[in-house]
């Protein structure tokens, strides 16, 4: 009896045993997410290229297109992180994905795209189910952005070999700019109005929505935005400030003081962020 009812349970919770399979086409290629009580979903969708390689502490950059159809019906890994999402959780350095909730038939509806807390340090687009907006009629957008010494790292030699005008050190907010470029460039596809988006998010992806308010770059991306439990004093450092702290955080995962940035590129992702939490 026990087991009956701990297979209904396991049950109750696995929609995709049940969905039908429906497709997206973005600028990148198809996907094919599911359908399941009136609610279409697509995990782990790319929106930037994986930041690994020459690609750390660089810009989030374009996401290869692909051919013919890519499966969007499992979550993408968590940005690397001294993870609280459970032992079982799958982090990795490749993690800019997002995922989409939205009504079957969805046209023309007004989008929110969600920046999870965390401190910049711990948290992940895949804890939230947007299946609830969804059925309040929102297409709902959750992602993932580098985090720690992956996605808000300073270093002398990162940049030395920028290029002039680089955008450098607060990768996190690029990445987190980036999906909602994605938004604009491929929601209608979804359902979603790029004319109607709601950024929101809790304690630090509240600050993160702070600053995005005031960037270039990220300007006509979103129209509105709900900033729940944030800070708003001062939470930047000057670049010389923070690229003393980060070599002082490569020394901690190994490095040494003649370390050249293909040096630091090659150090575990995971001993960066044992050095930054310790």
């Amino acid at each position: 009896m026990r087991l009956a009812a701990v297979l209904a349970l396991a049950l109750a919770f696995t929609p995709s045993a049940f969905a039908d399979p429906v497709k997206a086409k973005t600028a990148s290629g198809t996907l094919v997410g599911e359908a399941a009580d009136g609610i279409v979903t697509y995990k782990g969708v790319p929106y930037a290229a994986p930041p690994v390689g020459d690609l750390r502490w660089k810009p989030p950059q374009p996401m290869k297109a692909w051919t013919g159809d890519r499966a969007a019906t499992a979550y993408g890994a968590s940005c690397a992180q001294n993870s609280r999402l459970g032992a079982e959780a799958k982090v990795s350095e490749d993690c800019l994905y997002l995922n989409v909730f939205a009504p079957k038939d969805a046209k023309n509806l007004p989008v929110m795209v969600w920046i999870h807390g965390g401190s910049n340090l711990n948290g992940s687009g895949s804890v939230y189910n947007g299946a609830a907006f969804a059925k309040s009629g929102v297409v709902m957008v959750t992602l993932n952005y580098r985090m720690g010494a992956l996605g808000f790292f300073a270093h002398p030699e990162i940049t030395k070999a920028a290029a002039k005008d680089e955008p450098l050190a607060n990768y996190g907010l690029m990445d987190q700019t980036a999906g909602l470029q994605w938004v604009k460039s491929n929601i209608a596809a979804f359902g979603g109005d790029p004319s109607k988006v709601t950024v929101f998010g809790e304690s630090a992806g509240a600050i993160d929505i702070y600053a995005l308010l005031g960037l270039k770059s990220s300007k006509d991306l979103f129209q509105q935005a709900i900033l729940e439990s944030n800070i708003t004093w001062g939470v930047s450092a000057p670049l010389t400030d923070a690229e003393k702290d980060g070599a002082e955080l490569v020394k901690r995962a190994g490095a040494t003081d003649t370390a050249t940035l293909a040096d630091l590129r090659a150090i575990p992702a995971m001993k960066l962020v044992d050095a930054a939490n310790g």
